[in-house]
């Protein structure tokens, strides 16, 4: 016997499900637009200065980014809003067992208390319009307060819901997301490294044109490889974490936490809403259609898709040296041709791990062998 879908989730919120999903299908799209800008090769353009005894590299020019890529932003953290708000609403709906009036409706809503005394005040200032389902000393004000952004005792402004508020007012009322260009790392083509612990790390901070971004002794080049990516402001401070990193906190956070919490009044059950599922279509049985989908959200599709990206390129200088009878043309066509999680399955062959274990460079060294071989039996193949 088939085992059944959500069966936590009442029919009547349903609906929250699409719109977790359409918020998905939004990320998807702005997932799918910084592929494109980030690794068109474009986006930082930078020139050498000299200065005294070295050279300076100067951010010359920037590539501007999609207008598409604010708005859709701002698009799904509003649509990841709404989906807390409907469920809210519903709820109390249900509760009260008919359709509330235009005054008792108004008085629904989701808040983002960041101290104790905030939702108290909060409470006592919409006691008189509030429907009993959601009146003091109820159970649906017993879940909305248990998500409450006070209760992360270290940093309530960085609680999921606090930063999803921050965001969706200032798209709503001000100006879409805000996004600028951040610099993540410099890698220099001969050092290629193992984790990420060899990775320098530059600040969370927009680059701008002028920057100096590194500097070599006068005369002497050094190949290297950029590592530009997208940071969102968090308005009204000087934060501009990853782009995609706070739009997949958010949305996880909303469809694993809230949401089921809202449902439930518990713990989330251990059957999760799933990322996404087909809604460019109608369902006779929507939820045999929600069974069908997929828990891998747009994030983490977009992070397999970059991860592999940077595995390909690496492959290539790490691979190069391993026989005279490689090209990087070959390498890259063989990297190519493979899907991205094979992709990324070989480059975790390579285990990260100071230079000096002997050891564990015996053991790197075998595995570029395996993957040389294979490239070798691919480039004689297709020739």
């Amino acid at each position: 016997m088939t085992a059944p879908v959500l069966p936590w989730l009442p029919d009547r919120h349903l609906g929250a499900v699409s719109t977790l999903a359409h918020a998905d299908e939004l990320i998807s799209q702005v997932g799918d637009l910084l592929f494109a800008y980030l690794r068109s090769g474009e986006v930082i353009a930078v020139r050498e200065v000299p200065n005294g005894a070295v050279s300076d590299a100067v951010v010359e020019a920037i590539a501007p980014i999609p207008r598409r890529v604010p708005l859709l932003v701002a698009d799904a953290l509003v649509t990841l809003r709404a989906a807390i708000e409907h469920t809210l609403f519903t709820e109390v709906e249900f509760v009260c067992g008919s359709p509330l009036d235009e005054r008792a409706a108004r008085s629904i809503e989701m808040p983002a208390s960041r101290t104790y005394e905030e939702f108290a005040d909060w409470v006592r200032g919409r006691a008189r319009r509030t429907p009993t389902a959601m009146a003091q000393g109820s159970e649906i004000l017993r879940r909305v307060e248990g998500l409450q952004p006070y209760h992360r005792n270290i940093r309530p402004d960085l609680h999921p819901l606090a930063r999803l508020a921050l965001h969706t007012n200032h798209a709503k009322h001000r100006t879409p997301a805000i996004t600028a260009v951040r610099l993540v790392t410099i890698v220099r083509d001969d050092r290629v490294p193992l984790s990420l612990d060899e990775l320098d790390l530059r600040p969370e901070v927009p680059l701008i044109v002028g920057d100096v971004i590194a500097q070599t002794p006068l005369g002497q080049r050094v190949a290297a490889s950029l590592f530009p990516t997208i940071g969102i402001n968090r308005p009204g401070t000087d934060q501009w974490p990853i782009l995609m990193h706070e739009l997949d906190e958010i949305s996880r956070w909303v469809r694993e936490q809230a949401i089921p919490r809202l449902v439930t009044g518990g713990h989330p059950p251990p059957d999760k809403i799933p990322a996404f599922y087909e809604i460019d279509v109608g369902h006779e049985d929507e939820r045999a259609a929600i069974g069908l989908g997929t828990s891998t959200a747009a994030t983490e599709r977009n992070k397999i898709q970059m991860g592999a990206a940077i595995a390909r390129q690496n492959l290539v200088g790490a691979l190069l040296p391993m026989s005279d009878d490689l090209t990087a043309e070959v390498i890259t066509a063989w990297a190519a041709q493979l899907s991205d999680e094979h992709v990324l399955e070989r480059v975790t062959r390579l285990k990260p791990g100071p230079r000096d274990d002997l050891s564990l460079v015996e053991q790197n060294v075998g595995a570029l062998a395996v993957l040389r071989d294979e490239v070798l039996q691919f480039g004689a193949a297709a020739s």
